[in-house]
């Protein structure tokens, strides 16, 4: 069974190697524990809660979404390798477009690798829609965006 929380610090370092295994280039430890004591942002992770006492190293993934006034931006949505195509990244979204809602954010934007094809087959999923590009937005290794815009 798979539920969700909201992260905290102590599930940093679970977040810190899942962050290390799909992000290019990784946040810093600094800038992900920043995101949890935000009020404006949402920060929710994901736990595999087959075993019979849930921890840290249960974790699967993570979604972070900032609100900005009514805007909000995606900025990160990351699930374990060994836990992909279970519908992981689906309930994260859910929970931010959720918190958007509630948050009366009537926009949500991102930037995306112009080469992650299944990140954009998700967001296109969940509504998004491909808006401009920004050349060589991504660095390690440099790579255009996709700027994608999800209206509610």
């Amino acid at each position: 069974m798979i539920y969700l929380t909201t992260a905290t610090e102590e599930d940093m370092l679970r977040i810190l190697e899942i962050e290390q295994e799909s992000i290019s280039p990784p946040w810093t430890h600094g800038a992900l524990l920043s995101e949890i004591y935000r009020e404006d942002s949402f920060f929710a992770a994901a736990f595999d809660g087959a075993g019979a006492q849930p921890s840290a190293h249960c974790l699967i993934g993570f979604v972070i979404l900032r609100r900005v006034a009514d805007e909000g931006e995606l900025f990160q949505i990351a699930i374990d390798k060994t836990a992909r195509r279970r519908g992981v990244a689906d309930m994260l979204m859910d929970a931010a477009f959720n918190y958007a809602s509630e948050s009366g954010i009537r926009s949500v934007y991102l930037e995306v690798r112009k080469s992650n094809k299944a990140a954009i087959c998700l967001y296109k999923k969940h509504g998004f829609k491909s808006v401009r590009h920004r050349k060589n937005y991504f660095d390690s290794p440099v790579e255009d965006a996709i700027v994608m815009l999800r209206s509610f």
